[in-house]
């Protein structure tokens, strides 16, 4: 069996629909379980006290949000190459997941920032390219619904996702390519060291893999909906034909 048959929007459907509430209810157990762990059963930190605690939120949205558009990269690519229609709309469903997981994690830096670095904001080189991030989300959001036909719109906003990708990266390795900056390094690192305290690290795995399993399920749940929205309009424009 091939992946490339889940091209078949029929047999997307049709696979979707079966593994669909299985992510569902896995990412509802992984998110509530994780954040009534996270802010219930960890003490506060000794320097951040209480406010440590918004990892639980910002790590999992932040990390989601820069994984979102490589997903939607990969989407792209696959429509360049192979001209699959339901990789061009699973790339324009999983956008507008991707830009309020970017919302979620710019907003609780923020709330985290503001008590730790005294400002809600700093044009910090991370900071500023998730920020830039979130334009290129916006963009092609716009760009997707200004154009009537859907293959050129899928052409011009995988072009638009090329370029963004760069971003995407800045956002993810912006500490390692500039020394300076108010952000403070990655919470999750291959080196032990670098990483959270155990107590924190293990319920933090856990909302992880829940927005990990909420993202797929939306993404499914939307890519469903407009490989059916594009039917639709194929319908009613065949009928305006005739």
């Amino acid at each position: 069996m091939s992946i490339w048959e889940y091209a078949n929007p029929v047999k997307f459907i049709r696979t979707t629909d079966r593994i669909l509430p299985w992510v569902s209810v896995a990412a509802v157990l992984c998110l509530v379980t994780g954040l009534v762990w996270g802010y219930f059963f960890t003490p506060d930190d000794y320097r951040q006290g209480a406010t440590v605690k918004i990892i639980y939120l910002h790590v999992p949205a932040a990390l989601m949000a820069i994984n979102a558009w490589i997903m939607m990269l990969v989407a792209s690519l696959i429509w360049i190459v192979r001209r699959h229609h339901v990789s061009a709309l699973a790339a324009r469903a999983a956008a507008p997941v991707g830009a309020i997981f970017t919302v979620i994690a710019l907003a609780t830096g923020a709330l985290w920032g503001q008590p730790m670095w005294g400002t809600w904001w700093a044009w910090d080189p991370r900071l500023t390219s998730f920020l830039i991030l979130f334009l290129f989300y916006l963009g092609y959001m716009a760009l997707w619904s200004a154009i009537e036909n859907d293959d050129t719109a899928a052409d011009l906003t995988s072009i638009l996702c090329l370029v963004g990708s760069v971003f995407a990266l800045l956002s993810r390795y912006a500490v390692l390519f500039w020394n300076q900056g108010l952000h403070q390094g990655a919470s999750l690192s291959l080196d032990k060291e670098e990483n959270v305290a155990d107590v924190f690290w293990y319920p933090l795995l856990v909302c992880i893999a829940g927005f990990v399993l909420l993202f797929v399920a939306l993404v499914f749940l939307r890519t469903q909906t407009e490989i059916r929205a594009r039917r639709t309009r194929a319908l009613l424009a065949r009928e305006s034909r005739t």
